[in-house]
Protein backbone atom coordinates (compact mmCIF):
# COMPACT_ATOMS: atom_id res chain seq x y z
CA UNK A 1 0.00 0.00 0.00
CA UNK A 2 0.99 3.28 -0.42
CA UNK A 3 0.64 6.96 0.74
CA UNK A 4 -2.03 7.02 -1.28
CA UNK A 5 -4.42 4.25 -0.08
CA UNK A 6 -5.87 6.72 2.70
CA UNK A 7 -6.26 10.50 3.04
CA UNK A 8 -6.83 9.46 7.28
CA UNK A 9 -5.72 7.17 9.51
CA UNK A 10 -7.93 7.64 13.10
CA UNK A 11 -4.60 5.89 15.42
CA UNK A 12 -6.15 4.90 18.79
CA UNK A 13 -9.32 4.02 17.15
CA UNK A 14 -10.36 1.80 19.91
CA UNK A 15 -10.02 4.52 22.62
CA UNK A 16 -12.81 6.41 24.20
CA UNK A 17 -12.65 9.23 22.20
CA UNK A 18 -10.76 6.96 19.42
CA UNK A 19 -14.79 5.14 18.99
CA UNK A 20 -16.42 7.82 19.34
CA UNK A 21 -14.45 9.11 16.66
CA UNK A 22 -14.74 6.37 14.18
CA UNK A 23 -18.79 6.33 14.53
CA UNK A 24 -18.82 10.41 13.57
CA UNK A 25 -16.32 9.47 10.66
CA UNK A 26 -18.74 6.42 9.93
CA UNK A 27 -21.49 8.78 9.38
CA UNK A 28 -20.52 11.63 7.77
CA UNK A 29 -17.78 9.94 5.26
CA UNK A 30 -19.34 6.38 4.88
CA UNK A 31 -18.56 4.37 1.19
CA UNK A 32 -19.09 6.55 -1.29
CA UNK A 33 -17.57 9.77 0.21
CA UNK A 34 -14.46 12.19 -0.65
CA UNK A 35 -12.80 11.11 2.47
CA UNK A 36 -11.09 7.65 2.67
CA UNK A 37 -10.02 6.68 5.84
CA UNK A 38 -8.96 3.59 7.90
CA UNK A 39 -8.88 2.80 11.60
CA UNK A 40 -5.65 1.77 13.56
CA UNK A 41 -5.14 0.66 16.82
CA UNK A 42 -3.06 -2.32 18.29
CA UNK A 43 -5.80 -5.02 19.12
CA UNK A 44 -6.92 -6.69 15.86
CA UNK A 45 -9.30 -8.04 17.72
CA UNK A 46 -10.92 -4.88 19.48
CA UNK A 47 -10.71 -3.19 16.19
CA UNK A 48 -13.02 -6.02 14.40
CA UNK A 49 -15.28 -5.44 16.81
CA UNK A 50 -14.84 -1.73 16.86
CA UNK A 51 -15.77 -2.35 12.93
CA UNK A 52 -18.74 -4.47 13.71
CA UNK A 53 -20.44 -2.03 16.27
CA UNK A 54 -19.93 0.41 13.72
CA UNK A 55 -22.16 -1.42 11.53
CA UNK A 56 -23.11 -1.17 7.30
CA UNK A 57 -21.81 2.38 7.02
CA UNK A 58 -18.22 0.73 7.94
CA UNK A 59 -18.66 -2.29 5.95
CA UNK A 60 -15.46 -1.79 4.36
CA UNK A 61 -13.56 0.08 6.86
CA UNK A 62 -10.18 -1.15 6.73
CA UNK A 63 -8.06 -2.08 9.83
CA UNK A 64 -4.72 -1.44 10.32
CA UNK A 65 -2.89 -2.96 13.78
CA UNK A 66 0.08 -0.84 15.47
CA UNK A 67 1.35 -0.39 18.63
CA UNK A 68 2.17 3.30 19.50
CA UNK A 69 5.98 2.41 20.79
CA UNK A 70 6.88 0.30 17.71
CA UNK A 71 8.69 2.41 15.22
CA UNK A 72 8.51 0.43 12.08
CA UNK A 73 4.95 -0.16 12.65
CA UNK A 74 4.37 3.34 12.35
CA UNK A 75 6.40 3.75 9.81
CA UNK A 76 4.44 1.83 7.87
CA UNK A 77 1.35 3.60 8.95
CA UNK A 78 2.47 6.90 8.12
CA UNK A 79 3.14 5.31 4.68
CA UNK A 80 -0.13 4.96 3.54
CA UNK A 81 -1.52 8.10 4.59
CA UNK A 82 -1.92 11.85 4.34
CA UNK A 83 -2.56 12.50 7.26
CA UNK A 84 -2.87 10.68 11.00
CA UNK A 85 -4.92 11.88 13.53
CA UNK A 86 -4.24 10.53 17.06
CA UNK A 87 -6.62 10.14 19.80
CA UNK A 88 -3.79 7.65 22.31
CA UNK A 89 -2.97 9.78 25.34
CA UNK A 90 -1.63 10.89 27.47
CA UNK A 91 0.33 11.96 24.94
CA UNK A 92 3.55 12.94 27.13
CA UNK A 93 3.38 9.16 27.86
CA UNK A 94 2.67 8.04 24.11
CA UNK A 95 2.61 10.36 21.72
CA UNK A 96 6.04 11.12 20.61
CA UNK A 97 7.15 8.48 18.36
CA UNK A 98 4.43 9.05 16.06
CA UNK A 99 5.03 13.01 16.06
CA UNK A 100 8.44 12.19 15.12
CA UNK A 101 8.37 9.56 12.44
CA UNK A 102 5.45 12.18 11.01
CA UNK A 103 7.84 15.04 10.85
CA UNK A 104 10.42 13.01 9.44
CA UNK A 105 8.35 11.60 6.93
CA UNK A 106 6.21 14.40 5.77
CA UNK A 107 3.39 12.54 7.09
CA UNK A 108 0.37 15.21 8.41
CA UNK A 109 -0.64 14.98 12.05
CA UNK A 110 -3.37 16.37 14.21
CA UNK A 111 -4.84 15.38 17.74
CA UNK A 112 -6.71 17.11 20.86
CA UNK A 113 -4.01 16.78 23.69
CA UNK A 114 -3.95 19.30 26.32
CA UNK A 115 -0.94 18.66 27.39
CA UNK A 116 1.28 22.36 27.18
CA UNK A 117 4.41 20.62 28.17
CA UNK A 118 4.05 17.86 25.90
CA UNK A 119 3.66 20.17 23.01
CA UNK A 120 6.47 22.31 24.04
CA UNK A 121 8.50 19.57 23.71
CA UNK A 122 7.49 18.26 20.51
CA UNK A 123 8.29 21.87 18.78
CA UNK A 124 11.50 21.95 20.50
CA UNK A 125 12.68 18.41 18.94
CA UNK A 126 10.57 18.06 15.81
CA UNK A 127 9.82 21.33 14.24
CA UNK A 128 12.88 21.95 12.27
CA UNK A 129 12.70 18.37 10.94
CA UNK A 130 8.57 19.07 9.90
CA UNK A 131 10.04 22.26 8.55
CA UNK A 132 12.58 20.18 6.05
CA UNK A 133 9.65 16.89 5.38
CA UNK A 134 6.69 19.03 4.91
CA UNK A 135 4.67 17.49 7.57
CA UNK A 136 1.84 19.81 9.00
CA UNK A 137 1.77 19.18 12.47
CA UNK A 138 -1.37 20.64 14.18
CA UNK A 139 -2.00 19.96 17.64
CA UNK A 140 -5.11 20.57 20.07
CA UNK A 141 -7.99 20.02 17.74
CA UNK A 142 -10.88 19.07 20.34
CA UNK A 143 -12.05 21.28 23.28
CA UNK A 144 -8.70 22.25 23.34
CA UNK A 145 -8.57 24.45 21.59
CA UNK A 146 -10.57 24.43 18.43
CA UNK A 147 -13.54 27.07 19.99
CA UNK A 148 -11.09 29.00 21.77
CA UNK A 149 -8.58 29.53 19.12
CA UNK A 150 -10.83 29.93 15.84
CA UNK A 151 -13.26 31.61 18.33
CA UNK A 152 -10.66 34.33 18.85
CA UNK A 153 -9.75 34.28 14.96
CA UNK A 154 -13.88 34.93 14.20
CA UNK A 155 -13.76 37.49 16.46
CA UNK A 156 -10.91 39.38 15.38
CA UNK A 157 -11.98 38.46 11.51
CA UNK A 158 -15.60 40.94 12.16
CA UNK A 159 -13.66 43.36 14.36
CA UNK A 160 -11.14 43.99 11.12
CA UNK A 161 -14.35 44.01 8.91
CA UNK A 162 -16.04 46.61 11.12
CA UNK A 163 -13.38 48.41 12.65
CA UNK A 164 -10.42 48.15 10.33
CA UNK A 165 -7.82 47.00 12.81
CA UNK A 166 -7.91 43.61 15.78
CA UNK A 167 -9.32 43.83 18.63
CA UNK A 168 -6.01 44.30 21.61
CA UNK A 169 -7.73 42.90 24.20
CA UNK A 170 -10.13 39.59 24.04
CA UNK A 171 -11.92 37.78 26.76
CA UNK A 172 -13.49 34.12 26.53
CA UNK A 173 -16.03 33.34 28.96
CA UNK A 174 -17.54 30.19 29.35
CA UNK A 175 -21.38 30.91 30.30
CA UNK A 176 -22.57 27.97 29.93
CA UNK A 177 -21.57 24.07 29.63
CA UNK A 178 -22.29 20.59 30.61
CA UNK A 179 -19.71 17.71 29.58
CA UNK A 180 -18.27 14.93 32.20
CA UNK A 181 -14.53 14.13 31.73
CA UNK A 182 -13.09 10.97 30.64
CA UNK A 183 -10.50 8.42 31.95
CA UNK A 184 -7.84 9.37 29.57
CA UNK A 185 -8.07 13.47 30.04
CA UNK A 186 -7.90 12.70 33.65
CA UNK A 187 -4.61 10.46 33.35
CA UNK A 188 -3.75 13.69 30.92
CA UNK A 189 -4.47 16.28 33.44
CA UNK A 190 -2.94 14.00 36.44
CA UNK A 191 0.31 13.74 34.48
CA UNK A 192 0.77 17.14 33.56
CA UNK A 193 0.35 17.84 37.85
CA UNK A 194 3.20 14.67 38.50
CA UNK A 195 5.76 16.14 36.01
CA UNK A 196 5.22 19.86 37.58
CA UNK A 197 5.95 18.72 40.50
CA UNK A 198 9.05 17.30 40.27
CA UNK A 199 10.46 19.30 37.84
CA UNK A 200 10.80 23.48 38.63
CA UNK A 201 11.75 24.66 35.14
CA UNK A 202 8.79 22.66 33.96
CA UNK A 203 6.38 24.87 36.68
CA UNK A 204 7.91 27.79 35.61
CA UNK A 205 7.50 26.85 31.50
CA UNK A 206 4.09 26.41 32.84
CA UNK A 207 3.64 29.56 34.18
CA UNK A 208 4.99 31.47 30.65
CA UNK A 209 1.75 32.48 28.75
CA UNK A 210 4.00 32.45 25.60
CA UNK A 211 5.77 29.23 26.05
CA UNK A 212 4.69 28.05 22.74
CA UNK A 213 5.65 31.08 20.46
CA UNK A 214 8.00 30.73 18.10
CA UNK A 215 11.77 31.28 19.33
CA UNK A 216 12.35 34.83 19.69
CA UNK A 217 9.21 36.16 19.87
CA UNK A 218 9.50 39.23 21.83
CA UNK A 219 5.84 40.28 23.31
CA UNK A 220 6.30 41.32 26.93
CA UNK A 221 2.56 42.06 27.35
CA UNK A 222 1.62 41.20 30.91
CA UNK A 223 -1.19 38.57 30.63
CA UNK A 224 -4.17 38.06 33.01
CA UNK A 225 -4.16 34.79 35.15
CA UNK A 226 -7.12 34.52 36.86
CA UNK A 227 -6.38 32.36 40.35
CA UNK A 228 -9.70 32.73 42.29
CA UNK A 229 -13.34 34.38 42.17
CA UNK A 230 -13.52 37.76 40.45
CA UNK A 231 -15.71 40.02 39.17
CA UNK A 232 -15.97 41.20 35.61
CA UNK A 233 -17.46 44.35 35.09
CA UNK A 234 -17.96 43.93 30.94
CA UNK A 235 -19.77 40.59 31.61
CA UNK A 236 -21.62 41.71 34.48
CA UNK A 237 -20.65 38.55 36.11
CA UNK A 238 -18.60 36.94 38.92
CA UNK A 239 -16.19 34.47 37.63
CA UNK A 240 -14.17 31.31 38.34
CA UNK A 241 -10.77 29.78 36.93
CA UNK A 242 -11.19 28.06 33.93
CA UNK A 243 -9.27 24.44 33.79
CA UNK A 244 -8.53 24.55 30.17
CA UNK A 245 -7.32 28.56 30.10
CA UNK A 246 -4.15 26.80 30.60
CA UNK A 247 -3.76 25.45 27.42
CA UNK A 248 -5.87 27.40 25.10
CA UNK A 249 -4.37 30.82 26.49
CA UNK A 250 -1.11 29.54 24.92
CA UNK A 251 -2.33 28.36 21.87
CA UNK A 252 -3.82 31.19 21.35
CA UNK A 253 -1.22 33.16 22.13
CA UNK A 254 0.82 31.11 19.48
CA UNK A 255 -1.92 31.95 16.77
CA UNK A 256 -0.83 35.37 17.07
CA UNK A 257 2.47 34.96 17.10
CA UNK A 258 2.45 32.80 13.74
CA UNK A 259 -0.48 34.81 11.97
CA UNK A 260 0.32 37.11 9.02
CA UNK A 261 -1.11 39.75 10.02
CA UNK A 262 -1.24 38.93 14.11
CA UNK A 263 -3.60 40.31 16.48
CA UNK A 264 -0.61 42.66 17.91
CA UNK A 265 2.24 42.81 19.95
CA UNK A 266 0.21 44.14 22.66
CA UNK A 267 -2.61 41.44 22.37
CA UNK A 268 -4.12 40.17 25.75
CA UNK A 269 -6.16 37.38 26.10
CA UNK A 270 -7.40 35.37 28.99
CA UNK A 271 -10.53 32.62 29.85
CA UNK A 272 -12.92 32.18 33.05
CA UNK A 273 -15.96 30.66 34.20
CA UNK A 274 -19.37 32.41 34.17
CA UNK A 275 -21.04 32.17 37.92
CA UNK A 276 -23.48 35.13 37.92
CA UNK A 277 -24.21 38.38 39.48
CA UNK A 278 -24.75 39.10 43.03
CA UNK A 279 -24.01 37.14 45.78
CA UNK A 280 -25.27 33.86 44.38
CA UNK A 281 -22.96 34.42 41.55
CA UNK A 282 -20.08 35.30 43.57
CA UNK A 283 -20.61 32.15 46.34
CA UNK A 284 -20.54 29.89 43.53
CA UNK A 285 -17.21 31.75 42.05
CA UNK A 286 -15.52 30.87 45.59
CA UNK A 287 -16.99 27.72 45.88
CA UNK A 288 -15.84 26.76 41.95
CA UNK A 289 -12.27 28.24 42.47
CA UNK A 290 -12.10 26.60 46.01
CA UNK A 291 -12.75 23.23 44.47
CA UNK A 292 -10.53 23.75 41.61
CA UNK A 293 -7.33 24.77 44.15
CA UNK A 294 -8.53 21.61 46.19
CA UNK A 295 -8.14 19.07 43.19
CA UNK A 296 -4.89 20.51 41.86
CA UNK A 297 -2.94 20.30 45.69
CA UNK A 298 -4.53 17.04 45.82
CA UNK A 299 -3.58 16.05 42.25
CA UNK A 300 0.38 16.94 43.36
CA UNK A 301 0.21 14.79 46.15
CA UNK A 302 0.66 11.40 45.82
CA UNK A 303 -1.81 9.70 48.85
CA UNK A 304 -4.22 11.70 47.88
CA UNK A 305 -3.73 11.38 44.01
CA UNK A 306 -3.76 7.69 44.71
CA UNK A 307 -7.05 8.08 46.66
CA UNK A 308 -8.58 10.52 43.97
CA UNK A 309 -7.82 7.69 41.03
CA UNK A 310 -8.96 4.86 43.34
CA UNK A 311 -12.25 6.28 44.56
CA UNK A 312 -13.50 9.35 42.93
CA UNK A 313 -11.85 9.90 39.21
CA UNK A 314 -12.93 7.78 36.40
CA UNK A 315 -10.97 5.11 35.33
CA UNK A 316 -8.93 4.42 31.95
CA UNK A 317 -11.52 4.05 28.94
CA UNK A 318 -14.30 5.26 30.97
CA UNK A 319 -16.14 8.43 30.49
CA UNK A 320 -19.87 9.45 29.55
CA UNK A 321 -22.68 7.17 27.92
CA UNK A 322 -23.78 8.27 24.59
CA UNK A 323 -27.11 9.95 26.11
CA UNK A 324 -25.06 11.92 28.39
CA UNK A 325 -22.71 12.98 25.60
CA UNK A 326 -26.04 14.11 23.37
CA UNK A 327 -27.37 15.96 26.45
CA UNK A 328 -24.12 17.99 26.65
CA UNK A 329 -23.41 21.40 25.08
CA UNK A 330 -21.33 24.70 25.74
CA UNK A 331 -21.57 27.91 25.12
CA UNK A 332 -18.67 30.65 24.91
CA UNK A 333 -19.09 34.42 25.02
CA UNK A 334 -15.89 36.39 23.38
CA UNK A 335 -15.48 39.88 24.38
CA UNK A 336 -13.48 41.90 22.34
CA UNK A 337 -12.27 45.98 22.83
CA UNK A 338 -9.70 47.62 19.90
CA UNK A 339 -6.74 50.36 20.96
CA UNK A 340 -9.35 52.83 20.30
CA UNK A 341 -12.28 51.10 22.93
CA UNK A 342 -14.06 49.91 20.30
CA UNK A 343 -16.26 46.88 21.42
CA UNK A 344 -17.41 43.49 19.72
CA UNK A 345 -18.92 40.34 21.37
CA UNK A 346 -19.57 36.91 19.67
CA UNK A 347 -20.41 33.47 20.94
CA UNK A 348 -19.39 29.84 19.65
CA UNK A 349 -21.56 27.17 20.74
CA UNK A 350 -21.37 23.35 20.47
CA UNK A 351 -24.43 20.89 20.62
CA UNK A 352 -22.68 18.05 21.99
CA UNK A 353 -20.46 16.92 25.35
CA UNK A 354 -17.88 19.41 25.17
CA UNK A 355 -14.80 17.29 25.64
CA UNK A 356 -16.38 14.24 23.72
CA UNK A 357 -19.52 14.12 21.61
CA UNK A 358 -18.42 17.37 20.02
CA UNK A 359 -14.37 17.14 19.92
CA UNK A 360 -14.61 13.66 18.40
CA UNK A 361 -16.82 16.21 14.99
CA UNK A 362 -14.49 18.49 15.78
CA UNK A 363 -11.30 16.49 15.39
CA UNK A 364 -13.23 14.13 12.57
CA UNK A 365 -13.68 17.59 10.21
CA UNK A 366 -9.69 19.50 11.52
CA UNK A 367 -8.21 16.06 9.73
CA UNK A 368 -10.48 16.07 6.93
CA UNK A 369 -9.75 19.58 6.43
CA UNK A 370 -6.20 19.29 6.47
CA UNK A 371 -6.41 16.44 4.14
CA UNK A 372 -8.43 17.25 1.87
CA UNK A 373 -9.12 21.20 1.63
CA UNK A 374 -5.36 22.89 2.44
CA UNK A 375 -2.82 22.34 0.22
CA UNK A 376 1.33 22.36 0.87
CA UNK A 377 1.75 25.39 -1.43
CA UNK A 378 -0.46 27.74 0.90
CA UNK A 379 0.48 26.23 4.11
CA UNK A 380 4.01 24.51 4.62
CA UNK A 381 5.85 21.73 6.64
CA UNK A 382 5.79 23.14 10.38
CA UNK A 383 4.15 22.69 13.61
CA UNK A 384 0.65 25.25 13.38
CA UNK A 385 -2.36 25.83 15.41
CA UNK A 386 -5.72 25.24 14.43
CA UNK A 387 -6.42 28.92 13.47
CA UNK A 388 -3.54 29.69 11.50
CA UNK A 389 -3.65 26.78 9.09
CA UNK A 390 -7.25 25.58 9.05
CA UNK A 391 -9.30 28.94 10.19
CA UNK A 392 -11.89 30.07 7.84
CA UNK A 393 -12.16 26.36 6.07
CA UNK A 394 -12.72 24.47 9.11
CA UNK A 395 -14.92 26.92 10.44
CA UNK A 396 -17.51 26.47 7.48
CA UNK A 397 -17.04 22.60 7.98
CA UNK A 398 -17.62 22.89 11.75
CA UNK A 399 -20.75 24.72 11.20
CA UNK A 400 -22.34 22.55 8.20
CA UNK A 401 -21.36 19.12 9.66
CA UNK A 402 -20.10 19.65 13.31
CA UNK A 403 -22.73 21.41 15.29
CA UNK A 404 -20.81 24.06 16.15
CA UNK A 405 -21.81 27.88 15.83
CA UNK A 406 -19.73 31.14 15.09
CA UNK A 407 -21.98 34.17 15.77
CA UNK A 408 -22.03 37.82 16.38
CA UNK A 409 -23.53 39.25 18.84
CA UNK A 410 -22.82 43.17 18.34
Amino acid sequence: MSRSSFDVIVFGATSFVGQILCRYLSQQFGPGSDLRWAAAGRSRDKLEALKKELGKPAEKLKLLVADAADVGALRELCAQTRVVVSTVGPYALYGEPLVKICAETGTDYCDLTGEVQWIKRMLDRHEAAAQASGARIVHSCGFDSIPSDLGVHFLQQRARERFGAPCTRVKMRVKAMRGTFSGGTVASLLNVVKEAARDPALRKSLANPYSLCPPGYTSKTRQPNLAFAAFDADFGSWMAPFVMAAINTRIVQRSNALADPGYGSDFVYDEAMLTGAGFKGRLSAVAMAGGMGGFMLASAIRPTRWLLQRFVLPAAGEGPSPSAQEKGFFDLRFHGRTAKGEELRCKVTGDRDPGYGSTAKMLGQAAACLALDISREDKPGGFWTPATILGDTLIARLQAHSGLAFEVLG
